[in-house]
């Protein structure tokens, strides 16, 4: 080509065509953006936290008593069902006692009998007509005579079936018409006010528990059905062949939605920090026995070891290492390094919570 034939349209369309075509710059930028991790962050939050003691053991009644039958004989009348409350020495149930009756009448005419007697020794021994042996004698008689008249009323009273302790009537073992042995169950009364759970717990924890401590019991067959508790007695001793200790915990339910024998997951609280800064567990990546969580600035991951405390829930206490102000991972965290570039895909709302939260302040 000439000089004489050179196009300037030509060069400019050639001018056009590279700059279009990309450069060694923009690969470079591409490169950046395609090594960036998405991830997303969060800042601290300040709550109470608590340490928490758990563990799993069977509710159980705080008193539960077999009803025994005293006395044999018919059962005449039942005047109470299973589900019945009943208080101490309510009237459950009567049994036959036509022959008890007769026999304490018996012992009665008998000891009145003698009563008279005894009265007119009295006068001739004080006029010296009876010997002091004789007397003795009939004294003794009286007093005999007076312990079988009241063994005979006792015996009848034990016909009259009385609940020795309060609670709710949770069985009943005899129907009308029967007729029943001396030691015959005949109920079961059980107290329901307190519930309590016996806990053994290992003797490590001997220094953290004792008595009015605030618990909790969980109720997987009431949908996770939380009640309030209280440790009610703490064993002085260790059980050398277990190495726990057995502790008492009381709960009470007004509602009777408990029942003895389900199963309950018990949580104690030993201790409370209060305002304590804290953050998600699942944001702490375990490296080599340390706990680190990785801090976001300028779009740079920094690695960061931090000490932690309390854990409830969710959430874990940091005692060092990180500021209630510092941004870090919740989401990523576990593809990430020192010096990681990442894209924070959540920026937008963790700054509408910035400024929502500086206004509030303000």
């Amino acid at each position: 080509m000439t000089a004489g034939n050179f196009r300037p349209g030509l060069v400019l369309a050639a001018f056009f065509l590279a700059a279009c075509q990309p450069g060694a710059g923009d690969s470079d930028s591409d490169e950046d953006e395609a090594a960036a991790i998405p991830v997303e962050t969060a800042t601290p939050t300040r709550a109470d936290i608590v340490a928490v003691y758990s563990g799993t053991a069977p509710i159980e009644a705080f008193a539960d008593a077999t009803v025994i039958a005293k006395v044999g004989g018919e059962v005449r009348d039942i005047l109470v069902e299973e589900g019945d409350d009943v208080t101490v020495g309510e009237l459950l149930a009567r049994l036959d006692g036509d022959r008890l009756r007769l026999e304490m009448q018996q012992a009665e005419a008998n000891l009145r009998k003698l009563q008279r007697d005894y009265q007119r020794n009295v006068d001739l021994s004080e006029r010296g007509l009876i010997s002091a042996g004789d007397f003795e004698k009939i004294q003794y008689e009286m007093e005999a005579l007076q312990a079988t008249f009241d063994l005979a009323s006792l015996e009848l009273g034990y016909t009259q079936i009385r609940a020795p302790i309060a609670g709710v009537i949770s069985e009943r073992f005899i129907k009308l018409g029967n007729t029943i042995d001396v030691n015959a169950p005949t109920f079961q009364v059980t107290s329901l006010e307190p519930l309590i759970s016996y806990l053994h717990v290992p003797e490590r924890e001997y220094r953290r528990i004792h008595a009015g401590q605030d618990a909790a019991i969980h109720i997987d067959a009431l949908a996770g059905s939380q009640f309030d508790a209280v440790v009610s007695r703490v064993s002085p001793v260790v059980d050398p062949g277990t190495g726990t200790f057995k502790i008492t915990i009381e709960v009470s339910d007004p509602s009777r939605r408990l029942k003895p024998g389900m199963f309950g997951r018990i949580s104690i609280v030993y201790d409370r920090h209060a305002d304590a800064m804290q953050i998600p567990r699942s944001a702490i990546v375990e490296e080599a026995g340390q706990s680190t969580v990785y801090v976001i600035a300028d779009n740079v991951a920094e690695r960061r070891v931090i000490r932690t405390g309390y854990a409830e829930g969710g959430q874990i206490e940091v005692l060092e290492g990180l500021n209630e102000t510092e941004a870090f991972v919740i989401v990523g965290q576990t593809n990430l390094k020192d010096g990681s570039k990442v894209s924070v895909i959540n920026a937008a709302e963790a700054g509408e919570a910035t400024v929502s939260n500086d206004t509030s302040s303000g």
